[in-house]
């Protein structure tokens, strides 16, 4: 193998390699899909698509902030972990979700330790 086709192979494989590890980086981190799936009902802040990609809009006030492209969905991970940890709260095996007010709007039943250890990882509470 000559020197041109090594270095054709070694750019491509650099190439590759690259846009792995940069579309690994731009995933949000993982989540527990039925808790996460009931806890989102509650929270306040949607996405929202537009012509220009995707905004975060926060049902309560209205306002929307327009991240790049590449931080959308560690944005919005971001401001759910911030709504989650004045907002949720673990008793034994329930997860409640406050209101404004702090009154109980509801409590979701925690049905494993893989759900619990989501919520204390990706909220903080």
């Amino acid at each position: 193998m000559s020197v041109k086709k090594g270095l054709i192979f070694g750019f491509f494989f650099a190439f590759l390699v690259l846009g792995v590890l940069s579309m690994k980086r731009a995933m949000p981190e993982p989540k527990e899909e039925r808790i996460y799936k009931a806890i989102k009902v509650y929270s306040p802040y949607q996405m929202e698509k537009r012509m220009g990609g995707l905004t975060i809009l926060n049902t309560q006030t209205g306002t929307k902030e327009t991240p790049p492209a590449a931080d959308v969905m560690h944005r919005l991970d971001e401001v759910e972990k911030e709504w989650g940890k004045s907002h949720l709260q673990v008793q034994n095996n329930d997860l409640l979700v406050r209101g404004e007010n702090n009154q109980t709007i509801v409590k979701i039943f925690i049905e494993n330790e893989k759900e619990k250890e989501f919520v204390k990882r990706f909220y903080g509470i």
